[in-house]
């Protein structure tokens, strides 16, 4: 009898830890939980990167879709989004709440979608910012026309449209260009170490194979 009550006891004690939320370690308060930080981080250079893209929008017109990247900043600006959800979702394990294990999926995916699309904005931005510091621009109106080598007759030639002065296309497009590279640079960083905590978190122990001790004792 005796027994039997201790069992049901230490059943329910293990069901109440279970479902009681698990405390913060160190600690830590609530604000400083690693959603937030990186919520925060990535709403920040999101804006930074749209701002950027606009401000080269009103250099000139003619610049292309890859060349000013406010999309990039948008999307990066939805996955923060994410995050603070993330953060305002009770502290529960993953398989007792089925909507915080959607959420935290979701903003994994995001950020891996972010980390590559920084990577290609930097790619895109390193390309321009080289061509644009060798530029050597003349006004022929109403536009603006510039090319890498003067002296070569045949070479390739850059037509940009509504530029109300032909050196800002000299000195404040590359600088654009390589606050891009920055700004991006940073964001990937901040979605890998946004999708390495995650992945950290759900999944801390892996497989790494049988010790030699193993063996021997075989």
């Amino acid at each position: 009898m005796g027994r039997g009550q201790k069992g049901s006891s230490d059943m329910e004690k293990l069901k109440m830890r279970e479902e009681s939320p698990e405390p913060e370690r160190g600690g830590c308060r609530r604000t400083c939980r690693f959603p937030l930080l990186f919520a925060l981080l990535q709403l920040l250079l999101g804006v930074a990167v749209a701002v950027v893209a606009f401000l080269k929008l009103s250099i000139t017109s003619s610049l292309l879709a890859r060349e000013t990247p406010h999309w990039a900043g948008i999307i990066l600006c939805l996955v923060a989004i994410v995050g603070l959800v993330l953060y305002c979702v009770t502290s529960r394990p993953d398989e007792h709440s089925f909507l915080q294990y959607s959420v935290k999926l979701l903003y994994f995916i995001l950020c891996t979608i972010g980390l590559v699309l920084s990577v290609l904005v930097i790619a895109f931005a390193g390309h321009h910012y080289t061509q644009t510091t060798s530029y050597t621009c003349e006004r022929t109106e109403p536009d603006c026309v510039c090319t890498m080598e003067p002296q070569d007759p045949i070479a390739r030639t850059f037509t940009y449209q509504d530029v109300d002065d032909c050196g800002h296309l000299t000195s404040l497009l590359p600088m654009y260009f390589l606050l891009q590279i920055l700004l991006n640079l940073a964001q990937a960083l901040v979605c890998a170490a946004a999708s390495f905590v995650m992945w950290k978190n759900r999944y801390q122990v892996f497989f790494a194979g049988l010790q030699i001790s193993s063996w021997q004792k075989v």
